[in-house]
């Protein structure tokens, strides 16, 4: 009778773990990144007979718990501090003790001097140590380099000429229009056209020091000058010198073929001389208008001069046995004594996962997988309630049968 009464007080044990596991993977339901933890049951020991003829259980064993470590639905547009890994692999964190962390969970945020931190506090490691963006401003970029993608007229008349005005930035951060006029040559040199450099920085000397002279071919690519065998190519160089604001002295490569330096970038072909498109690598002094976190964990920061600077990139690390990880709370996990030492790089590489900015991975948990563990534990909880009722009514009878 004593038997009966342990059995199933095993069972009540065991199934109230049940329902607190269940409660808890369903209070976790929109946690990001959240791995569910499941129930593995055994059963106890059983007691065998002096014979070896009869075994009786001693009911269930304590449950042990496991981590579901399946992956989340990917849930987008989550914010620009957001991150999800989709594949093997944790984001790393640091404690104010030094001690690393590892997390799934990627909604970051930003602390008043700048730092990457986890939403509990933790500061996020990048391939560099701590993620930190600066706060100063984004000092000014001289133009050294450009492009412009036109059409020339190939029925233009000679003496035709035609503009087109490109704002460049010299190392103060002023910026000045440099106009490029292309004049088209006279009969015989039908396909061949001259241009210069002017600009308007009052006081300044603008002088066009190589080339001055375009050919085309009769499908109307450029002819000459060739392509460049410089690095960066240049085939001409606009030098801009005695700038009334003190600036220095420019020097601009201007470049006429695409990136495989094979392609002109400036045509003559039938139809109106304009351009479609041009390039200068300067920039204009800015602040920081935000952060986000862009695909392959890259963290960019954005200037209000449409420049954008990556500060960091988030490291990712792997585990052999990854569902050996102790849940410290928080959405994070430390290394326990049975795990792996962690394989760390960026993401994408060594078998780790890729990143998705702006982007959280969901809780994996399955409403109606607990929903259904909730009922099976509720029914076994009230089984073993049922075999204490009946084990006492028992023994209760028994007692009688002794008074009488």
């Amino acid at each position: 009778m004593l038997t009966a009464f342990s059995t199933a007080l095993s069972t009540l044990d065991a199934n109230e773990m049940g329902i607190d596991v269940a409660g808890n993977n369903l209070a976790n339901l929109s946690t990001p990144g959240y791995k569910a933890t499941t129930l593995d049951f055994s059963e106890a020991m059983a007691q065998t007979s002096a014979d070896g003829t009869t075994q009786l259980g001693m009911g269930v064993a304590m449950p042990t718990t496991s981590r579901d470590s399946t992956e989340g639905a990917l849930v987008p547009n989550s914010g620009p501090l957001t991150a999800a890994i989709q594949g093997d692999g944790y984001f790393m964190v640091q404690d104010a003790t030094g001690n690393v962390l590892y997390t799934r969970d990627g909604n970051f945020q930003l602390d008043a001097q700048g730092n990457l931190l986890s939403q509990s506090g933790e500061q996020v490691l990048g391939v560099n140590g701590p993620i930190q963006v600066p706060s100063t401003n984004l000092a000014p970029t001289a133009t050294t380099a450009m492009t412009i993608d036109l059409n020339l007229d190939a029925g233009a008349a000679a003496g035709t000429t035609f503009s087109q005005p490109i704002q460049v930035v010299d190392s103060l951060g002023a910026t000045h229009t440099v106009t490029i006029t292309f004049t088209k040559s006279a009969a015989p040199a039908v396909n061949t056209w001259t241009y210069n450099a002017t600009s308007d920085a009052g006081g300044a000397s603008v002088t066009t020091v190589t080339g001055g002279t375009l050919t085309f071919n009769a499908d109307g690519t450029l002819n000459t000058p060739a392509p460049s065998a410089g690095t960066p190519p240049v085939n001409s160089t606009i030098a801009i010198t005695g700038l009334p604001n003190g600036a220095q002295n420019m020097s601009i490569g201007w470049d006429f073929y695409a990136n495989d330096n094979a392609t002109g970038l400036i045509t003559q072909d039938a139809g109106t001389s304009a351009s479609s498109a041009q390039y200068q690598n300067g920039s204009v002094a800015a602040s920081l208008s935000g952060v986000s976190i862009g695909d392959g964990g890259f963290v960019v920061a954005t200037y209000d001069n449409g420049k954008t600077v990556n500060v960091g990139q988030l490291q990712v690390a792997t585990f052999r046995n990854p569902d050996s990880l102790i849940d410290v709370g928080n959405n994070e996990y430390a290394v326990g004594g049975y795990t792996s030492a962690p394989s760390i790089g960026v993401a994408g590489t060594g078998g780790r996962g890729t990143v998705v900015g702006g982007s959280l991975e969901g809780s994996n948990v399955d409403i109606a997988t607990e929903f259904s563990n909730l009922i099976v534990f509720q029914r076994g909880y009230e089984a073993g309630t049922r075999v204490i009722t009946t084990a006492d009514q028992l023994t209760e009878d028994t007692i009688n049968l002794i008074r009488e």
